[in-house]
């Protein structure tokens, strides 16, 4: 028996977790129904227990003491005692060290064993036997932390919602292969905050880095036993501590890595899992909040014996409780304040709004967050589904909330693709679609627009694979979704084929410019500006090795073009009124003239009325009216199409901006003023700007 050997004082119930005040440390956990809850203190290099503490003092259902020799760097754990009833949800079992919820910092990894498991694996009662080993040699510690850090004059680049551009990017995989990153910084936080890859991110013209969980997560056991991790991150144990796979050492590098990115302007949102944990079904390992207090972290069904999962990963956090409420946005709170982000993507966002009766737009979570000083100042981003009853909720948020697009993103690749029957909700799309969102004062920006994210097919592959080829995550090809909407363009994966490699090509820009056209606020998924490539892969989530990693090292002179289209793109968007406007397209007249602040045209320049929107049509233009006017034309039928340019022969003179028949998509060198008729190729995109002659 290990026995204390410090004094301890009663302490605080608040705040919650380890605060080092200067002279020493206060801890102080929540639980409902624990009966005693012991600090475990560990040496320096978290392999031995030296000290089991009782917690003195139960105020408000909180644990708390007050250790005045404890230090900023020690390592502790809990155990706590109560009742092994799974039949009546509780699932305590203090042979378990336990992580802090509100550890702001993690040492050593998860190295799993049967020990983690608060039931005897095997047993044929399954999670209603009792398991009395010590898992705590396997289990990582928590550090107390001294957070003092010298911000100097770091500021909030508070980015508008109308310049914003997204790039979704994971802290390890984009940095893992770079050359021009030093070896040791290489797939960290600190990879991230070189001059290379700022300056990369600067010089593309991306607003906002979406970076990919960063709360400390594990690798699921059967992925390690198969020789492969949790590589995105979806899998939480800690909302409070950065991942230290992505840390040098020193937790303050997160910190480090968001000052130069503000230094440069670019904001910094991170992807937020708090629908579930890594703690799994009621088979799942007990490493925090199942044995600290189950009956109040997680949402039970009927028999409290199993959870009720609407995440798809066993449990679900229950948001409806005050306490795991805030937790939720104590953690929001401390990236925002402590850590300075500056927004967050909630992952599976419907699940933190389910009350009795499930999902509601008036949920305590979105009360907590909009009357927040703090939270409702920072950009809010859903994920709006979950995979419980009613779970698709887009445009089904509450004002102040943007949402990712799913249905743009389905939409566009119809069109790219060929499909017939597509143009009027494309024109809703494109437009910023008001169908989803024009209600309660909501504005385009609360649509997300996207083609790819890290969920699905890069681009590359979204114009090069039919199928799903998912084959070395292990699960029979199983995995994934089975309908990506893709065409491979006449050939399945990698060609040599010139007739087929330039068409991918094109259809590369051709997305790329429908996103980057459309109103509200788009989404690029880190890589697909050089043509980065899963091999088909549509569900990387398990793959940190080269299938998920961008590749940096041999850009053709193809990957290269496109970058450069991108480029010039957001150069485009970023400095043209019409991507600017913080209001609903009206299809009204903008001034004396009659032109329309948009207008939805035919090939031969005429505006379209009811039956051009029939379902043989593959070809649109939309026309602009505010100054300086942009007119689009797309063409995503197999033939060629001539577009005469609207008012072209009367009032307006056209030139042509870029054309995705083109490599590089400007052309150079050859006159195109004065253009009255365009001909278009094939699955091709044009953009030319008017002046009033």
């Amino acid at each position: 028996m290990i026995a204390a050997r410090r004094r301890v004082e009663a302490g605080l119930p608040y705040p919650l977790g380890a605060t080092w005040d200067g002279k020493g440390v206060n801890f102080a956990l929540f639980s409902a129904h624990a009966e005693k809850v012991e600090l475990c203190v560990f040496d320096a290099r978290g392999r031995r227990e030296l000290e089991r503490i009782a917690l003195p003092e139960y105020t408000d259902e909180v644990w708390h003491g007050y250790l005045a020799d404890a230090r900023p760097g020690m390592l502790y754990g809990y155990r706590v005692y109560g009742p092994y009833d799974p039949a009546r949800g509780h699932r305590f079992n203090h042979h378990k060290l336990l992580l802090d919820p509100y550890a702001k910092a993690l040492s050593g990894s998860l190295r799993w064993s049967d020990a983690h498991y608060g039931y005897r694996i095997g047993s044929h009662r399954e999670d209603l036997s009792f398991d009395r080993r010590d898992n705590a040699g396997g289990m990582p510690k928590c550090v107390v932390v001294e957070s003092a850090f010298t911000w100097g004059n770091d500021q909030r680049p508070s980015v508008p919602w109308t310049r914003t551009v997204f790039y979704e990017v994971h802290a390890r995989g984009f940095t893992v292969a770079h050359p021009a990153v030093p070896h040791a910084l290489r797939g960290t936080f600190a990879g991230l905050a070189t001059s290379a890859v700022v300056g990369y991110l600067h010089d593309l013209g991306v607003t906002t880095l979406e970076l990919l969980p960063v709360h400390a997560f594990i690798d699921d056991r059967r992925l390690v036993e198969q020789k492969l991790r949790n590589y995105w991150g979806y899998n939480s144990i800690g909302f409070f501590a950065p991942e230290p796979r992505y840390l040098l050492g020193d937790p303050n590098e997160f910190k480090t890595m968001v000052k130069h990115l503000h230094e440069a302007g670019i904001e910094v949102v991170l992807d937020v899992v708090y629908n579930h944990t890594a703690e799994g079904n009621h088979l799942g390992p007990t490493l925090s909040f199942k044995g600290i207090d189950n009956a109040t972290y997680y949402r039970l069904a009927e028999d409290p014996r199993y959870y009720d999962d609407m995440t798809g990963t066993g449990n679900t956090l229950d948001v409806r409780h005050p306490r795991v409420l805030q937790l939720v946005t104590d953690s929001l709170r401390y990236w925002a304040e402590e850590m300075h982000v500056d927004g967050f993507r909630f992952d599976l966002a419907p699940a933190l709004a389910r009350e009795n009766h499930g999902y509601a737009r008036d949920a305590a979570f979105f009360k907590a967050l909009a009357q927040d000083p703090v939270l409702s100042r920072v950009k809010l981003i859903s994920e709006p589904w979950d995979v419980g009853l009613g779970g698709y909720q887009l445009g089904n948020f509450p004002p102040g909330w943007s949402e990712w697009n799913g249905k743009y993103r389905d939409t566009v690749r119809r069109f790219w693709r060929g499909d017939l029957g597509v143009l009027p909700e494309l024109a809703s799309r494109l437009a910023g679609s008001s169908d989803l969102f024009e209600h309660q004062g909501r504005r385009p920006r609360s649509s997300v627009n996207f083609v790819t994210v890290h969920d699905g097919f890069t681009l590359t592959d979204l114009v090069s694979y039919n199928h799903k080829h998912n084959e070395a995550n292990h699960e029979g090809n199983r995995d994934g979704a089975d309908d990506n909407l893709s065409w491979n363009c006449g050939a399945e994966g990698a060609t040599g084929d010139d007739e087929i490699v330039t068409l991918r090509e094109r259809q590369k820009r051709n997305y790329f410019a429908t996103l980057l056209l459309s109103l509200g606020v788009p989404l690029i998924l880190a890589g697909d500006e050089h043509g980065r490539t899963q091999r088909g892969n549509n569900n990387a989530y398990c793959q940190d090795n080269e299938i998920s990693w961008v590749d940096w090292s041999a850009l053709s002179p193809h990957d290269l073009a496109l970058a450069d289209f991108v480029k010039t793109l957001l150069r485009l968007r970023g400095g043209h009124p019409a991507f600017e406007r913080d209001a609903f397209y009206r299809g009204a007249p903008i001034d004396a003239s009659g032109r329309k602040d948009i207008a939805w045209i035919r090939p031969d320049g005429a505006e379209m009325e009811n039956g051009d929107w029939g379902s043989d049509h593959r070809t649109i233009g939309f026309f602009l009216g505010a100054r300086p006017m942009l007119f689009v034309a797309m063409n995503a039928s197999p033939d060629d199409v001539t577009f005469t340019l609207p008012e072209s022969h009367r009032r307006i003179s056209w030139s042509l901006v870029l054309d995705t028949a083109i490599e590089g998509g400007v052309r150079r060198g050859v006159p195109v003023d004065a253009v009255v008729e365009y001909p278009m190729i094939s699955r091709s995109l044009a953009v030319f700007a008017g002046s009033v002659r």
